[in-house]
């Protein structure tokens, strides 16, 4: 934590060894507030950079808003099919070049795992970061989830992590908290002290021990070529997300490589949590399933 504190990020956002990286966002019945969404991650600090919104066959007027308000026109595209997803119907760029950055695929409906694998078959940046649309992610978090990635030559940082906060009844404005507030509904403020709890306990002690299990879905970065050669998300998963770090893993234990998967403690992604006990109650049983399913 000490070593996090005083560190000069400004000096990463201009320099040519930055390493490039793809951020990954899968968006589905999303038209409500996709264009804020956007807008939030193309304003990110960082230098070398693209945005891939991955539309999965959403029944609303989702990619319909995207294609007017960002300017976007079909293209051909060279994508390497490493991974298998359901079929791509088309990929776009802007016409405008204020947002160069942004790239959008279009695919038929196969949930979360199968876009991000179809992200990750368009990118051929070194690291990709996953996250959730609707998150919010502080400025410079690309820039302190990216360090450790650079600090070590004796092992290989093959993910990280960091905190993730909740977003409930906090202030956001053009796509950045404004204002942190505690949530006004009683399940939500239960969860401020589970998350804080898991996020700056558990997960900070495991880091340390080189035993983390899971990066949240809500938004971590990976290594592209280690999560190629571990076979990519898993769609038959409910716990995708710690799956395929499970997996990870084990691709670097059996071919005898040094390896870390680094949790950064500092509150770097907001999102929205439920609100009534029926959601919350399927959260909380996706997640359950998810692990039952990745270690037995």
């Amino acid at each position: 934590m000490r070593k996090n504190s005083f560190v000069d990020y400004s000096v990463i956002i201009p320099s040519p060894y930055s390493p490039s990286i793809t951020i990954l966002a899968p968006a589905y019945n999303e038209g409500n507030t996709i264009i804020e969404n956007i807008r939030s991650l193309l304003s990110i600090h960082y230098s070398d950079f693209e945005v891939v919104i991955i539309n999965d066959g959403s029944k609303d007027d989702s990619l319909e808003k995207i294609i007017k308000h960002y300017q976007l026109e079909k293209v051909d595209f060279m994508v390497n099919y490493v991974i298998p997803t359901k079929p791509v119907r088309g990929i776009y760029k802007s016409t405008n070049k204020a947002y160069k950055k942004l790239i959008v695929i279009d695919k038929e409906n196969g949930g979360k795992a199968d876009s991000l694998n179809a992200g990750i078959n368009l990118s051929n940046k070194k690291y990709f970061a996953a996250i959730d649309v609707d998150c919010i992610l502080k400025e410079d978090s690309i820039l302190k989830m990216i360090k450790p990635f650079l600090e070590n030559s004796t092992y290989r940082v093959i993910a990280t992590g960091g905190v993730v906060r909740v977003a409930n009844s906090c202030q956001v404005r053009d796509g950045k908290i404004v204002k942190v507030n505690l949530p006004t509904n009683i399940i939500a403020r239960f969860q401020v002290l589970e998350y804080t709890r898991a996020f700056l306990m558990g997960r900070m002690a495991w880091s340390r021990l080189n035993g983390l299990l899971i990066i949240s879905g809500a938004f971590g970065i990976f290594d592209r070529e280690i999560v190629v050669k571990s076979g990519g998300y898993d769609p038959k998963t409910v716990g995708e997300d710690m799956e395929l770090i499970v997996r990870m893993r084990r691709y670097m234990i059996e071919n005898e490589l040094k390896y870390r998967i680094v949790y950064i403690p500092d509150p770097l992604c907001w999102t929205e949590v439920p609100q009534k006990i029926s959601v919350l109650g399927r959260q909380r049983n996706r997640w359950m399933r998810g692990t039952m399913e990745t270690l037995f």
